[in-house]
């Protein structure tokens, strides 16, 4: 009788740690599957995917794109000013643009590029809704990057995926080649979006070229 007790009470601890490895191996498949399928992972895919691709995608907007010295854009500014299309920013430091119509409510963009070896590796544009008032919600800089993201998909495509910035919490950003696009809030008011040449900033980044300077 007590043998068939105890053997009965091995068979229970046996089931319970079966259950109990069962459950570990499925915490563990989901950690995983969680973590290859995290913004941050996606992100790292898709970049490294694209600039393997070798496909340049240098064209930003108003016929700006990389790699344009800064005579070339102060030129063809000149060209945009003359057909008032743009006009000078805040402090003459920036090329002005009017939204009136691509937005949900008119906006006004300032943009200057970076420049790196005097040809454009970096442009960040800074938006801002002209109605702005901190009791009006509809015109909040959240809103406006939902905005601008769906603006910029009907340019550049779909595909912005939702990421954690550095400094600013949710982005949406999307790479195609070498051409990144990454969008944020910066505060109640404003918001950016940054177009950057991932291939120059690798470059600059990586240690051999660090060497080299």
């Amino acid at each position: 009788m007590q043998e068939t007790i105890r053997i009965y009470t091995f068979t229970l601890f046996e089931r319970d740690e079966m259950k109990w490895m069962k459950w570990m191996v499925l915490v563990l498949f989901a950690a995983l599957m969680i973590g290859g399928c995290s913004p941050g992972k996606r992100y790292e895919r898709r970049l490294n995917k694209e600039l393997a691709s070798g496909v340049r995608y240098d064209s930003l907007f108003m016929g700006i794109s990389f790699g344009m010295t800064s005579k070339e854009f102060y030129q063809h500014c000149w060209g945009l000013n003359k057909d008032s299309l743009v006009k000078q920013g805040l402090a003459n430091m920036s090329v002005q643009y009017d939204i009136n119509e691509e937005l949900a409510y008119p906006a006004t963009m300032n943009f200057y590029p970076i420049f790196g070896d005097d040809k454009i590796v970096e442009m960040p544009v800074r938006f801002i809704y002209n109605g702005w008032a901190p009791w009006n919600k509809e015109l909040s800089a959240s809103n406006l990057a939902l905005d601008v993201k769906r603006w910029y998909e009907k340019i550049y495509g779909r595909g912005f995926i939702t990421v954690s910035h550095p400094m600013n919490g949710e982005a949406y950003t999307k790479i195609d080649g070498n051409r990144r696009i990454t969008i944020y809030v910066e505060n109640d008011l404003y918001v950016w979006a940054r177009f950057t040449d991932m291939q120059y900033k690798i470059e600059i980044d990586s240690p051999t070229t660090a060497n080299q300077n």
